[in-house]
């Protein structure tokens, strides 16, 4: 490899979040222990990010800044290259953060006490932007047919037909399951919606982490006609470990909705984002493509050793393949314990601190969701301690 997929770095009181939630959740935790819950990387960024970060501040005055032409055209760019889909720069919204996004985006189009369709089990934020904005959660459930999961459109589209429910937070590819729609998926997606006008907002931070045998088809390519019912959230963030820089590409085609969207957004103060990651997400989609090819390749190494350390150590608890993301979701519920135990098992037993699945809505009870971005060895380590607790719980 050309990049640096081994080092570990010491995150402990630089205030990173993942690790101040591991002391919360045990304060006692060995020195050494890293967490492998929220989702930013235990991978060192990209050099070329670093280095032009470093030559950047050398030779700038760090004021107030707005989009440049150069980091419109690193989001074009990436968008024609990477996605094949070829977008506009004045189609492009910066937020300090997708999470920001769809809260503001939820407040934009709808009203307290409408509703708002997600596919459970998923990523937790959904339920904190519909409920504490005062909308109604209307969960679709995703099928579990026990290999992967697939989404009910029979449900969907019972759902969308009530006129009450405004607006599906759809996430692509999908956290925690690891789904990577298919072009057919997203067309019934697209159809149900736009048949009962419920405006689709696309979460797609993960969009570039996608592994051998898969493509990632970016809702709002598929025709022009469900471009102009959507709101697309990207972000360079989860691609090159830079949630830090707050910097999310929020991009929306349809000029009606734009306006819409950009005077909530407004109405709360917002109107640029930090110089630094503008100049960082610049950097990254026009010289690190080769970092992310590698990373992908870890991503799916990682993966491969994960399920089989699982079959061969303990063949009950289902792993599910990964087609997307960095996150991989696994099933827990053969072991019979409650969530509570599962909970008290990892954290403290095995001292594992993976994302438990029960934050993923109530069907997710039972499972956890492991983030696999990390050097190979650090994440065996934590296999090795949980098959460990498991096996002591039996004994």
């Amino acid at each position: 490899m050309k990049y640096d997929f081994t080092t570990v770095l010491n995150r402990r009181n630089t205030g990173s979040a993942k690790y101040e939630q591991m002391l919360g959740w045990n304060p006692n935790v060995s020195e050494n222990t890293i967490p492998f819950s929220v989702a930013d990387m235990e991978i060192k960024n990209p050099p070329e990010i670093v280095e032009g970060l470093k030559q950047f501040i050398s030779d700038t005055i760090l004021g107030y800044t707005v989009p440049t032409r150069e980091y419109n055209s690193a989001v074009c760019g990436w968008m024609q290259k990477r996605h094949g889909w070829e977008i506009k720069p004045e189609w492009i919204i910066g937020s300090a953060g997708v999470v920001g996004a769809f809260f503001s985006a939820i407040k934009a189009f709808s009203d307290p006490g409408d509703g708002i369709i997600i596919m459970t089990p998923v990523y937790y934020p959904f339920f904190g932007a519909i409920k504490k904005n005062n909308r109604t959660l209307v969960e679709n459930e995703l099928i579990n047919t026990g290999d992967n999961y697939i989404i009910d459109f029979e449900d969907l589209e019972a759902k969308a037909k009530d006129s009450k429910n405004k607006i599906l937070l759809f996430c692509s590819p999908h956290n925690p399951v690891g789904r990577v729609w298919t072009i057919e998926e997203l067309e019934k997606v697209a159809k149900i919606c736009l048949d009962n006008d419920v405006l689709i907002i696309s979460d797609e931070i993960h969009f570039d982490l996608v592994m051998p045998g898969f493509k990632h088809t970016v809702f709002a390519s598929i025709s022009e006609e469900a471009a102009n019912n959507m709101i697309v959230c990207t972000a360079p963030s989860k691609t090159f470990n830079l949630a830090g820089m707050h910097t999310s590409n929020i991009i929306i085609p349809n000029e009606d909705i734009r306006k819409k969207y950009l005077e909530e957004v407004e109405s709360n103060g917002f109107f640029s984002l930090g110089i630094l990651g503008y100049k960082a997400c610049e950097i990254a989609y026009t010289q690190c493509e080769g970092w992310l090819d590698e990373l992908n390749g870890l991503i799916h190494h990682n993966h491969l050793i994960l399920k089989d350390y699982f079959a061969k150590n303990l063949p009950e608890v289902k792993v599910y393949d990964l087609e997307g993301t960095y996150l991989q979701w696994m099933d827990f519920r053969p072991l019979g314990l409650d969530k509570d135990e599962l909970e008290k098992l990892m954290h403290i037993e095995a001292e594992v601190f993976f994302d438990e699945g029960y934050v993923f809505g109530e069907v997710g009870s039972g499972f956890e969701r492991m983030n696999i971005a990390c050097p190979t060895h650090v994440m065996v380590e934590g296999l090795e301690r949980v098959i460990a607790a498991v096996k002591g719980l039996k004994n």
